[in-house]
Parts: structure tokens; sequence; C-alpha cells
């Protein structure tokens, strides 16, 4: 009896999982872009939602002051 090729098929099944990843990826793409949105519109419009959720009044936020010891 023949003896089992372990790391063939490991290697099969890693290439099959990144095909499909890579599809997923092409046609969420093909979606956003479908929507009339690109890559850089969508950054922006991220960092801009980012920065909207930061509230001024909040101490924990990112500050130029030294902090107090």
């Amino acid at each position: 009896m023949a003896k089992r090729n372990y790391q063939f098929e490991k290697r099969q099944k890693e290439l099959a999982k990144k095909k499909k990843k890579e599809d997923k990826r092409l046609r969420k793409l093909e979606k956003k872009e479908a929507e009339g949105l690109t890559d850089e519109e969508q950054l922006t419009e991220g960092e801009s939602q980012r920065l909207s959720e930061v509230d001024p009044d909040d101490p924990s936020g990112d500050t130029d002051e030294d902090p107090e010891i």
C-alpha cells in the first residue's frame, strides 16, 4: 500500500484556500467599484469617520501636553 504524501496534500489545500481568499477579495472589490467608491475615496471616508468619532473633550486622546505624574 502506498504511503500518503501529507506535504503535497497540505500544499494543495493551502493553494486552494489562497485562491478562494483572492477570489473573495476580487468580488468585494468589484462590488465596491460597482457602488462607485474607489479605494482612495474609501480611505478618506474611513479617516473622516474615525476622526469624527474622536471626542475633543476626552482626556485620553492624544495631546501634545505632558501628562502630570
